[in-house]
């Protein structure tokens, strides 16, 4: 008899770790608007179904917590019903045996505690649900747009990319920047998921704006001329969103941009190898095609030569402010003031005007972890810096900027620095920076976010030799004038409402950055979007922005599982030694077969009941 066998996993086994697979991809695909009160019982249920039964707290204790959830979702519950739910899920979390049902009842009171007023909600009206789902297709309700995706990709399918441009701009007048570099949201929860991995929906963007030329495909026809005049703050991506639309629904827009050109932080912010300046100026002369007019090199404030806000809010009809983050964060360490100590905002500003700096055979260390950080890194490389390295306090798997950026940087040839916090910056006699000292973290505590909070470690600090320090922790807002001028500020950004209009001040809506602190361009020209239909309302109409564009039907053959598609680039060696583009677009045989996995969510299922496309907005 033996005494010991060799464990190997047998049919049944095998089988449970496939359904933990398809479990992960079907919570990876859950769609934005479910019900959290359903989902949570779900979650519960999968948790029971995980205890050993061993304890009460578990065995029980998590089966009493499923029938008082679903007493809720049935409409049998009354309001002292929560008070019971809570102390259920406390005691178990005080006594439970193990991490399963501690977690569990955890969860369950997160969700009392996050969303109380949905429990309540399914009390008082019989158990009908308060989420209401108003765009039942996951990409759409996730594109802070609400760019039309599926339809765009069966355009693209039947090489119809002149018909997606069309389609796109109806809700974002800058197709071209968002195929080459969106963060691409829409993918987060997209259904293809629960088969195999999301749609390359960027890539399928940038296959209709690289064979439909932005600048080819003509605009709407604009609406009858109203005699309205909208001032608007800003010429980047949110700014010029709003005057393309405002224009299309027959206001006059003015853009005033105190730099010499036009894009913001697209063309200020963003390096050539990301985004071309001539992809960028194809969005930007469609937009101007309207009828936009620009006064460039104009700066509203209160000195000498510039054009105070008061003036605009008394000369038009209403005033969009859509300035952006343009400002630097200091991290606050001894030596910030050296020479060769530079802000990010400083030094992708300078590459923006072709002023660039001189790194030749100069030790670069960039401080910072996001997408931002790494064009600082990218760019310092391509200007021909000896060594460039990433100083960032957290580990390489908590950083925010996008995981390809962060690759590609250290296949280029940079150090990731990880867990090392700045603490000085030495500088020699002549004050020129010498070194960046750091201090070495561990990992620590979890936070509210979910993100492993860095503690100080044990060692010695470390000397990082280096002669310049740039420094990417972030953007500020230049508020003093409009905060002078009366408007609300708050934490250094503009106050204003969900429509963008600034709160007690007729007339005035803010949008983007200085709104909500630096975020992505997308979600700049969303709001762009937003103010514009809010800004015709205030102005007294009700503009529509339709597209006549024709979607191709759906098809009706299987959806085998199938590989993603995802975007070449050219050889590391290669493109770091240059700011030429560096990405690859589709081949038309892989955008057919990428568009092709496309599960058209707006004519099936739920889409098919609630309608998934808005033609007009």
């Amino acid at each position: 008899m033996s005494r010991l066998k060799i464990a190997t996993p047998n049919k049944a086994q095998l089988t449970v770790e496939r359904l933990y697979k398809d479990l992960e991809r079907r919570i990876i695909a859950s769609p934005p608007g479910l019900c959290p009160v359903d989902l949570q019982l779900s979650f519960l249920k999968m948790c029971h179904a995980q205890t050993c039964g061993k304890c009460v707290p578990c065995r029980v204790g998590l089966g009493q917590l499923q029938n008082l959830m679903e007493d809720v979702l049935a409409g049998k519950a009354t309001l002292k019903t929560l008070d019971l739910i809570r102390d259920t899920a406390s005691d178990i979390v005080d006594s439970a045996d193990c991490a399963i049902g501690y977690e569990a009842a955890h969860m369950v009171l997160a969700g009392l505690e996050g969303f109380r007023e949905d429990y309540v909600y399914h009390i008082e009206h019989g158990g009908k649900c308060s989420c209401h789902i108003t765009q039942p297709v996951p990409c759409v309700a996730l594109c802070p747009a609400g760019v039309d995706i599926p339809g765009y990709i069966a355009l693209v399918k039947e090489e119809r990319y002149a018909d997606a441009v069309k389609l796109i701009r109806k809700d974002n007048p800058f197709p071209t920047a968002c195929a080459l570099i969106c963060e691409h949201p829409c993918e987060a929860r997209c259904r293809r998921n629960m088969i195999d991995s999301a749609i390359n929906i960027r890539g399928l963007k940038r296959m209709a704006v690289d064979n439909a030329r932005a600048n080819t495909v003509p605009v709407p026809e604009k609406a009858e001329s109203t005699g309205k005049k909208v001032a608007i703050i800003g010429g980047g991506p949110g700014g010029l969103s709003a005057a393309y639309y405002l224009e299309l629904m027959g206001h006059h827009a003015v853009v005033f941009e105190e730099k010499s050109k036009l894009g913001g932080m697209l063309r200020y912010g963003i390096p050539n190898y990301r985004f071309p300046r001539e992809r960028l100026q194809e969005d930007i002369d469609t937009i101007l095609s309207t009828g936009v007019e620009v006064k460039l090199n104009t700066r509203v404030g209160n000195g000498e030569g510039e054009i105070s806000y008061n003036k605009l809010h008394e000369e038009y009809d209403a005033v969009y402010i859509a300035i952006g983050a343009h400002t630097d964060k200091k991290i606050g360490i001894e030596g910030e003031d050296a020479n060769g100590v530079m802000s990010a905002v400083e030094m992708l500003r300078r590459i923006g005007d072709d002023d660039m700096p001189d790194f030749k055979d100069k030790t670069v260390v960039v401080v910072g972890g996001g997408n931002v950080a790494m064009d600082c890194t990218r760019s310092a490389i391509r200007l021909g810096a000896k060594k460039v390295g990433i100083a960032y306090r957290r580990r390489q798997t908590d950083m925010t900027a996008l995981p390809e950026e962060v690759e590609g940087a250290i296949a280029e040839g940079a150090e990731l620095y990880s867990l090392k916090a700045p603490h000085k910056i030495e500088a020699d006699e002549n004050g020129n920076v010498t070194a960046l000292w750091v201090e070495p973290q561990i990992i620590g505590p979890i936070d509210a976010w979910g993100r492993a909070r860095p503690i100080q470690a044990d060692v010695p600090l470390l000397r990082i030799p280096c002669d310049i320090v740039v420094v990417a922790i972030g953007q500020g807002i230049e508020t003093r004038h409009f905060e002078e001028a009366g408007l609300s500020v708050k934490r250094g950004t503009i106050t204003a409402m969900s429509d963008s209009e600034v709160k007690d001040v007729h007339g005035v809506f803010a949008g983007g950055d200085c709104v909500t602190g630096p975020a992505t361009v997308i979600r700049a020209i969303a709001a762009g979007k937003v103010a514009a239909a809010n800004i015709d309302e205030y102005l007294g109409y009700h503009h529509v922005v339709p597209c006549d564009v024709e979607i191709p039907p759906v098809s009706y053959e299987d959806k085998e599982p199938c590989g993603r598609i995802q975007l070449s680039e050219k050889e590391a060696g290669e493109r770091k030694t240059n700011f030429d583009a560096f990405e690859c677009g589709m081949t038309k045989q892989e955008a057919c077969q990428e568009a092709g996995r496309c599960l058209r969510c707006d004519k099936y299922g739920y889409g098919s009941l609630k309608g998934g496309r808005a033609a007009i907005w």
